[in-house]
């Protein structure tokens, strides 16, 4: 089997695209300039087909390097015959291969390795050929100086035939179906933790049982996670009357008289699936349902990520940013269009010190001084009695007022690059230029941060740690390229997501531009240290030059194609830059005109949609919120209140509100829609302004039950 042939069994994606999609990848092009600017290649793929046949081209090569090291390995043993050969060469499931493998494989001594050694093996042979009626007599022929006598004998023997059981690749096989189907995951409290506080959160699983490979991924990471904790033991396996049944198919499957050798021929059967089997499989099986659980998880985490980084921007304003806080002041400071730090105070308006009259009237002149169009106050500790304060002020012009998350802003103003950006100031300093920055552009500040750090996940730290890293970073760097980067504004975070760039790339391009001054136009990136042909191709469409040279360098039309929309333009009688954005103009272009060997009509649809429109950011615009202003704690919640909130995080098992309170409230799947819903996120998206109706209020353990009102 080729690679093509092993994608397309598992994609239905058309060959010729596959082939396509290898060769630009091969070519080292990147995922968002292929899905943007190779439509015509690639029959149109988006970036989810064209991530997924780089997958598995890649588990396809993995699986290729498995078979060829265990076809050397058996091999080097003096085992592998013809047949053997034939099986795994057209084999390209692992867990298959590793059946295959298992009778080869290096491990430490088993109880068959010494009877063996002890001469057992004919035995053993005798035995599973089932032709002897008299056992006893048998083993007795087998006796020497390690071997004392008859039972001792038969025993041994056992331990071959069980072994040999275990290796056996259809009763492996029918056995994992049986438990793919029918394996219960049963946990019991650790009676010395059962009290411990720590535990409680998990009570749910001290008396639990439900099928393995149907547990909901956050219920699995849960349960493992509780056992990892200590607080439960946790097991894989059949019920007994599935049990019997498998005991039963094995001895169906392996015995075929009722002689002598029968009896211990079952013996070896239930030892092997004790000993051998169950654990084995068991195992195989939860580890199957845990990476099931962890791609679920992930991909709750990768959604919620690229709606957090999509989120609307407030754009190029002046801003007061507030990192409130009672004993230790609220931290404010004054930024200019471009993000730049112009002024920072600490005020007081809180208990203990409730310095309101002193707070207002120097947010009052910092907003005067510098000109402030909006404010943004983050969402942590005393951030409804700071929103309430500043609606108070009596400001010379209208301002609008943001609350903004604010999770993940002390990773960032402790961070490498929070000192390099501002190495005279305080983490509170820092963190409060995250809050406002947020504001005026999400995704700008949030690539900062480590993407684990901004908190809209279920189970991030439990699941498959370089499969999640792998996957956020092509969300955002999915993310960074679907909006595009003013090059004169970027920071060296946001420019290493750009298409074809990287970490080092980015620092030479911040280097150069501070050297040099801004860029005027694309041209001018072949000129930055290291920063060549194939670098430029793949990044230069993604990034942005406002009022430069040439108009389209703030369009995302790919400088390979500039020749063609100036040929239009030609046609017309008009100049390039008469062009852009003019739609009267562009209707009357057709673009079967301009087809080229390089550039086809889906690309040429893409370039006159741009030019309608150059530059649009895909993003909405941010509109301000208010929660209810007779709400802000738990205590003020009564069952039946309807309440505007923010959905802030989404999970599996449903979403979070925030509702104004310091306690989010959870709105379960059941609540959202009638019926089974299988992705939360085809219903609501991060940062939904949302009605909610409060259905439970438990204080004690500061849990609000919300249901959606749709």
């Amino acid at each position: 089997m080729t690679t093509i042939q092993f994608i397309q069994n598992q994609t239905n994606i058309a060959v010729k695209s596959i082939e396509s999609t290898l060769q630009l990848l091969k070519e080292d092009c990147t995922i968002p300039f292929i899905s943007r600017y190779r439509k015509d290649q690639t029959g149109n793929l988006d970036e989810v087909q064209i991530e997924q046949i780089a997958k598995l081209n890649k588990q396809f090569i993995e699986i290729t390097k498995r078979k060829e090291s265990i076809l050397k390995s058996i091999e080097e043993q003096n085992a592998l015959t013809p047949e053997l050969k034939q099986k795994i060469d057209t084999s390209f499931d692992l867990q298959e291969l590793e059946d295959f493998y298992l009778p080869y494989k290096k491990k430490k001594k088993t109880k068959a390795d010494t009877a063996r050694e002890n001469g057992l093996e004919p035995l053993a042979k005798i035995i599973m050929s089932q032709k002897s009626d008299d056992v006893e007599f048998l083993a007795s022929k087998y006796l020497n100086d390690k071997v004392a006598n008859e039972d001792e004998a038969l025993q041994g023997a056992r331990d071959i035939i069980a072994e040999w059981i275990n290796e056996n690749i259809f009763i492996r096989k029918s056995l994992r179906r049986t438990f793919q189907r029918k394996a219960e995951i049963t946990t019991k409290v650790v009676k010395t933790k059962k009290d411990d506080e720590a535990a409680q959160k998990f009570n749910q699983y001290f008396d639990w049982s439900e099928n393995a490979t149907k547990a909901p991924s956050h219920r699995l990471l849960a349960m493992l996670r509780a056992e990892a904790e200590g607080f439960i033991k946790l097991n894989v396996g059949l019920n007994d009357d599935d049990k019997a049944e498998v005991l039963r198919f094995m001895e169906d499957n392996l015995i075929k008289t009722n002689n002598d050798c029968a009896p211990q021929i079952e013996k070896a059967i239930k030892d092997s699936y004790k000993r051998l089997l169950e654990p084995a499989i068991s195992n195989e099986t939860l580890q199957e349902a845990k990476t099931k659980a962890d791609i679920k998880a992930i991909d709750v985490f990768a959604e919620n990520l690229r709606q957090l980084l999509l989120a609307p921007p407030l754009g190029e304003k002046r801003i007061l940013a507030i990192d409130p806080g009672y004993k230790s002041g609220c931290k404010l400071v004054c930024l200019d269009e471009k993000g730049d730090l112009l002024n920072n105070e600490t005020v007081y308006p809180h208990a203990p010190q409730n310095d309101s009259a002193m707070a207002m009237k120097k947010i009052r002149s910092m907003v005067n001084a510098y000109n402030i169009e909006a404010i943004s106050i983050g969402n942590g500790t005393a951030s409804r009695e700071t929103e309430f304060f500043i609606k108070k002020i009596a400001f010379d012009k209208p301002l609008q007022v943001f609350v903004v998350s604010e999770a993940g802003a002390s990773v960032y103003s402790a961070s490498k690059i929070a000192r390099d950006e501002f190495p005279n100031y305080d983490v509170t300093v820092r963190g409060s230029v995250s809050i406002g920055r947020r504001l005026s552009d999400p995704l700008a500040e949030l690539v900062k941060i480590d993407p684990k750090s901004i908190g809209v996940g279920q189970y991030q730290h439990d699941v498959d740690q370089n499969k999640l890293k792998d996957q956020l970073d092509s969300v955002v760097m999915s993310c960074v390229n679907a909006v595009g980067i003013n090059v004169n504004t970027a920071s060296k975070s946001l420019l290493s997501y750009v298409s074809g760039i990287g970490e080092k790339m980015a620092e030479n391009i911040v280097a150069f531009r501070s050297e040099n001054g801004p860029f005027e136009d694309r041209k001018q990136l072949k000129k930055v240290p290291r920063l060549g042909e194939k670098a430029y191709q793949q990044a230069a469409a993604f990034i942005r030059i406002k009022d430069g040279k040439n108009p389209l360098d703030n369009s995302a039309v790919h400088p390979e194609a500039y020749a063609i929309v100036e040929k239009m333009a030609k046609d017309l009688g008009i100049k390039t830059h008469e062009l852009v954005a003019n739609k009267e103009k562009i209707t009357q272009i057709s673009p079967e005109n301009y087809i080229t060997s390089e550039i086809g009509i889906l690309t040429l649809k893409d370039i006159l949609k741009e030019l309608e429109k150059p530059g649009l950011d895909p993003r909405k615009a941010a509109k301000v919120f208010e929660f209810d202003p007779n709400v802000r704690t738990i205590k003020d919640l009564k069952t039946g209140m309807i309440l505007p909130g923010i959905v802030n995080n989404i999970t599996a098992f449903g979403c979070f509100v925030d509702i104004g309170t310091k306690e989010s409230g959870l709105v379960h799947i059941s609540q959202l829609k009638a019926g089974f819903v299988s992705d939360v996120n085809e219903i609501v998206k991060l940062h939904q302004h949302v009605q909610v109706k409060v259905v439970e209020v438990d204080e004690a353990r500061k849990r609000i039950q919300l249901t959606m009102i749709l």
